[in-house]
């Protein structure tokens, strides 16, 4: 990943924050405020290196974490640890079918907020817990899916516009001789 894809997830995560927090229509109408930072963590992960997830859960959990309720930093550790499962098994994910990317995003959006009250609840806080709380995981996990695979279609239409491709190598050799008649 170049470092001005870098800095388009950058901005996207900036802009997602500042979203979740501008606009609450989602949050008053369902109950639920939508995290789009995993489904940005699922892209970083199969597109980028571990400077990309690092970077990504660093600036994105401390963002959200400034706007938030919680504690600063607590959602930096489990952007990170998706980031790194997702990253661990990228060899074996079809990163351009979007059921995969539908599966991944469900997954990571479930489990980044579960983590985050696993770690409150461990450090000493008491967040509200109740069936309310299955049903903000399942509407963020939904949410989450939902916004994976246009993730993936924005980034790519991105990366075709402004980064430039590497060009193909031939199977020329400039070192070989051709001999040509007879020997």
């Amino acid at each position: 990943m170049s470092l001005l894809s870098l800095l388009f997830v950058l901005a996207t995560a900036y802009l997602a924050v500042f979203l979740e927090a501008a606009f609450g229509g989602f949050r008053h109408l369902v109950g639920v405020q939508l995290d789009l930072l995993p489904p940005l963590m699922v892209y970083a992960a199969l597109s980028g290196g571990m400077l990309t997830i690092t970077v990504l859960a660093v600036a994105g959990g401390l963002l959200l974490d400034s706007i938030s309720v919680n504690p600063l930093g607590v959602s930096v550790l489990p952007l990170i640890a998706v980031g790194v499962v997702i990253y661990g098994g990228r060899e074996l994910i079809l990163r351009d079918q979007r059921f995969a990317q539908l599966v991944l995003g469900l997954a990571a959006s479930t489990a980044v907020p579960a983590l985050t009250l696993i770690i409150l609840m461990t450090t000493g806080h008491k967040p509200l817990l109740g069936w309310g709380t299955l049903w903000q995981l399942a509407v963020m996990g939904v949410g989450g899916a939902l916004v994976t695979p246009p993730c993936f279609h924005l980034f790519a239409r991105l990366e075709r516009a402004l980064v430039h491709s590497r060009a193909p190598e031939t199977s020329f050799r400039a070192d070989r001789e051709i001999r040509r008649g007879r020997s």
